[in-house]
C-alpha cells in the first residue's frame, strides 16, 4: 500500500538527526513531503541530492503546510503516514493531526532527539499549546474560500418568526472532498473531512442563518425512537431532541434519512428529530410530539412540522421483509410491493403517522404540500444542492435542519429572509 513520508523540519528534525537509513528509505518512496514553512524554509537546502525528489510545504503556517499536505495526500489516496520528527515535534503534530486528519488517516510517528546545533537551538525549542494549535488552524480555515458558491437555506413558511430555523444545503462551505463538498456539517472517523473544517463550516452556516456556533447541538444519532429533554440528563444515544430554551440551537443531521422542525408557537416549545427508515418504523417523529407534550404541556394541535431534505420514493429502495413494514402504516407507502427491492416512501410514512397522533394534516410541510415552497426535495436526485447516501456511498457528507426559539433582541431584528433566498455567508 502506498503512503506518505513526512519529514519535520519545523521542530528539529534535520536529515542529519533523522538519520540517514530512515530519510533514504523515504526517498525511494515517491511520496515524500519536507516540512518547513516560510521560517525554516532555508532548512530544506540540507537536504541531500537523493531527496531531490520530495515535494516542499513551505507555507505561512504550520496549520497552512499541513493542510495542504492533507489535500495532496487526499488527491493522492493516501492514508497512511509516516512522520520524522523529534519528541517534542511528536507533541506538536500530534494537536495539528487531531484538528485537521480523522482516524481515516493512520500516523506513524518515528522520534529521534536532535543532536546537530541547528536542531537544538532556540528557534527549535518552541511548542504550541492545544489552545494555539486551534486558534491557529481556525484562523487558517475562516480565510479560505467557499466553494460551491454562496451557503443556502432552505426555510419554511410555516414555522412562525419567534423560531429561527432551516435546512441546510451543500454550497459555502470549505470542504473539498467531492462527495463531502462543500458545506458537509457532521465530523465522522470514518470519513475524510476533519472537525477543523467541519467547524468552520457550522460557522458559516451559524453566520448565515444568524445564530451563534457554540450553542448548536445535534443529536446523537442511533437510528431509534430516544428523545432528550435538553437539561436533562443526557442518553448516550438518541434520535430527538426537545426544549423550551431560549439560547439553544437543536440540529438533526441528514444525508437522505429526514430532518423534522417541530415548533408550538403557544407554548414557544421546539423539537427536532432525525427520522431514518428504521426510526420511522419505531415512531421517533410522534416520540418527539409527545416529549413536547408530556414535558411542556403542548397541545399537539398548536404544533407545526417542517420536513427536510430527504430521498424521496424515486430513489429510495429496500430489502423486500423491511420494505413490506411500511404496509403496515399505508399500503401507499410502498409502490411497488411486489418487486424484490421495494421503493419506500418514507415521508408519506411519517406524515400518516404524524396525522394520527393528532397533528392536523396542514400544520406539516413537507412534499405533499404545493402551496408553499418545497422544503423537502429529494436528496439523491440533486446532487448539486445536497448529500445522498444512497447516491454517494460510504464516504458521504451530511446536512442539518436546526432550530431555536428566538430571544427578545432576536425578535426586535428585521424578519427573517424568504425561503430558499441565498446570500453570502462571509468568511
Amino acid at each position: 500500500m502506498r503512503h506518505a513520508v513526512l519529514l519535520d523540519l519545523v521542530h528539529g528534525c534535520c536529515p542529519t538527526c533523522a538519520g540517514s537509513s530512515p530519510l533514504r528509505e523515504a526517498a525511494s518512496d515517491p511520496c515524500v513531503f519536507v516540512l518547513c514553512g516560510e521560517r525554516h524554509g532555508e532548512r530544506r537546502h540540507a537536504l541531500p541530492s537523493w531527496c531531490g525528489s520530495a515535494q516542499v510545504l513551505d507555507c505561512g503556517s504550520t496549520a497552512e503546510s499541513l493542510f495542504r499536505f492533507k489535500q495532496r495526500a487526499d488527491r493522492m489516496d493516501l492514508s497512511s503516514i509516516t512522520v520524522l520528527t523529534t519528541p517534542r515535534g511528536r507533541e506538536a503534530l500530534a494537536r495539528y493531526q487531531r484538528q485537521l486528519f480523522t482516524a481515516v488517516y493512520t500516523f506513524e510517528y518515528r522520534v529521534k532527539e536532535p543532536t546537530c546545533p541547528g536542531c537544538t537551538s532556540p528557534a527549535h525549542t518552541d511548542s504550541p499549546g492545544e489552545g494555539v494549535v486551534e486558534e491557529e488552524v481556525s484562523a487558517f480555515v475562516q480565510q479560505l474560500p467557499a466553494l460551491r458558491g454562496d451557503v443556502m437555506v432552505l426555510t419554511s413558511t410555516l414555522i412562525p418568526d419567534i423560531f429561527g430555523h432551516g435546512f441546510s444545503t451543500r454550497s459555502g462551505g470549505v470542504s473539498y472532498i467531492p462527495t463531502l463538498s462543500s458545506l458537509n456539517l457532521f465530523s465522522s472517523s470514518r470519513r475524510r473531512d476533519p472537525i477543523a473544517v467541519v467547524m468552520e463550516n457550522r460557522r458559516r452556516l451559524a453566520v448565515h442563518a444568524g445564530f451563534h456556533p457554540e450553542p448548536l447541538r445535534l443529536v446523537k444519532v442511533d437510528h431509534g425512537k430516544v428523545v432528550w429533554v435538553v437539561g436533562g440528563v443526557e442518553p448516550q444515544s438518541y434520535d430527538g431532541m426537545v426544549t423550551n430554551q431560549t439560547g439553544q440551537v437543536l440540529a438533526a443531521p441528514g444525508a437522505d434519512c429526514m430532518t423534522l422542525l417541530f415548533a408550538d408557537p403557544v407554548s414557544k416549545v421546539i423539537g427536532v428529530a432525525h427520522a431514518g427508515w428504521k426510526g420511522t418504523l419505531m415512531g421517533v417523529s410522534m416520540a418527539t410530539v409527545e416529549a413536547m407534550v408530556t414535558e411542556f404541556g403542548c397541545q399537539v394541535s398548536d404544533i407545526v412540522v417542517a420536513v427536510g431534505p430527504s430521498v424521496g420514493s424515486c430513489c429510495f429502495t429496500l430489502e423486500r421483509t423491511n420494505a413490506l413494514e411500511f404496509i403496515s402504516i399505508d399500503p401507499d407507502c410502498v409502490p411497488d410491493p411486489g418487486s424484490d427491492r421495494p421503493h419506500v416512501n418514507i415521508c408519506l410514512a411519517n406524515r400518516l403517522l404524524l396525522q394520527r397522533g393528532g397533528i392536523r394534516p396542514e400544520h406539516i410541510h413537507d412534499n405533499a404540500v404545493t402551496d408553499r415552497p418545497c422544503v423537502t426535495p429529494c436528496t439523491s436526485c440533486q446532487p448539486d444542492l445536497f448529500f445522498s447516501h444512497v447516491r454517494d456511498g460510504l464516504n458521504f457528507g451530511t446536512q442539518v435542519g436546526f432550530l431555536w426559539i428566538k430571544d427578545r433582541a432576536e425578535l426586535a431584528e428585521p424578519g427573517p429572509r424568504p425561503a430558499g433566498e441565498t446570500s453570502p455567508a462571509g468568511p
